[in-house]
C-alpha cells in the first residue's frame, strides 16, 4: 500500500526509497494538468551551508532564484530551502 503524503510538504528520503543516496529530499506537488507528482532535490552528498550570507546570495543567483515559481521544478524547492530565516527543521516539520 502506497503511503499518502501531503502536497507541497517536502520531506527527507527514507533508505530504501527511490532516490536514496542519490537525493535528499522529496515533495508531492499537484501538476499543471492535475497529475500528482512527486519531485526529488537536493544532493545526498551535500551539506546545506545556507549560514553564510555570502553563500547564500551565490546559490540564489547562479540558481536565478528570484525568477524560481514552477513548484513542479527542482529548483523552486532547493531556492525555497536557501532562502533567508528559513530552516531545513521549519521545512520539513509535520504540523499537527
Amino acid at each position: 500500500m502506497a503511503r499518502k503524503s501531503k502536497l507541497n510538504r517536502p520531506r527527507r528520503i527514507r533508505k530504501g526509497e527511490a532516490g536514496y543516496g542519490k537525493k535528499k529530499f522529496v515533495v508531492n506537488v499537484r501538476g499543471k494538468k492535475g497529475n500528482v507528482k512527486t519531485v526529488r532535490f537536493g544532493s545526498a552528498s551535500m551539506e546545506i551551508k545556507r549560514d553564510s550570507a555570502a553563500r547564500r546570495r551565490n546559490f540564489r543567483a547562479r540558481h536565478r532564484c528570484a525568477s524560481a515559481t514552477d513548484k513542479t521544478t527542482p529548483r523552486y524547492w532547493s531556492c525555497k530551502f536557501w532562502e533567508k530565516g528559513r530552516t531545513v527543521s521549519s521545512l520539513t516539520r509535520r504540523k499537527k
